[in-house]
């Protein structure tokens, strides 16, 4: 079957994800030459990295992406504002902010949207965009689109389905995280402005799994990006 796009167009739908706790700095080295390879469309490194990403992907075309309050959005706004005007004043394009949870699944609506009002104003008044992350595995899905109506209304860049780290207890006593559900993704992109983007994140490892969600997003979150666009030139290669 003949590819929707190329292999190109589909790397830039990719954030190459280097956010795991246990990467070293050698590793996101590796990661953002890796990104810089494929043309993906960011690298999104953890805060710290920042700076090394943006001296790295300098002149390549590829974006520079950070997180705030990762991964389980519990920090003050004042401190999520601070976090991303530090990531922003290294070199982040792009922001990738979890909303408090809590505050959510509580029902104080008025916390969340002035939270993400404040840090979409301050992002975008520093030229950069921002991504709200949901973790779609703890809510139902009229908290979920409250949500998409809430970051439709602040004109946010995208509304993103979850860290990949959002672990919820199974009765077992083990911990697992679906990530980016289809359901989800779809439920996402029906209450979302057709402006916003949306980004599927955790669990999208395959070229198939990216091909299932393109309908619904304009961005995805990845590990497994040389595994996939490899996948994809080499259906071109056949085609």
């Amino acid at each position: 079957m003949p590819l929707p796009a190329s292999s190109a167009e589909l790397a830039k739908m990719i954030d190459h994800s280097l956010l795991h706790p246990t990467m070293t700095d050698e590793e996101i080295r590796r990661g953002i030459d890796l990104g810089a390879k494929y043309k993906v469309a960011t690298c999104c490194v953890k805060p710290y990295s920042v700076a090394l990403a943006a001296r790295m992907l300098a002149g390549t075309g590829v974006g520079v992406c950070s997180v705030m309050a990762f991964p389980h959005g519990n920090q003050t706004t004042r401190m999520k504002l601070a976090e991303g005007q530090e990531c922003i004043a290294n070199g982040a394009d792009e922001l990738d902010m979890v909303i408090n949870i809590g505050k959510a699944l509580g029902g104080d609506w008025a916390y969340v949207e002035d939270e993400i009002r404040a840090i979409n104003g301050m992002a975008v008044n520093a030229g950069a965009k921002l991504k709200v992350i949901f973790e779609n595995d703890y809510l139902k899905d009229e908290q979920i689109i409250r949500l998409c109506r809430i970051c439709s209304s602040i004109r946010v860049g995208w509304v993103k389905t979850s860290t990949g780290y959002g672990f919820v207890k199974q009765p077992s006593g083990e911990f697992a995280t679906k990530g980016a559900r289809l359901e989800h993704v779809k439920l996402m992109r029906e209450n979302t402005d057709p402006a916003i983007g949306v980004k599927a994140a955790g669990g999208v490892r395959t070229l198939a799994d990216l091909l299932r969600v393109r309908p619904y997003c304009t961005r995805i979150g990845a590990t497994a990006t040389q595994a996939i666009i490899e996948e994809a030139i080499k259906v071109e290669k056949a085609e």
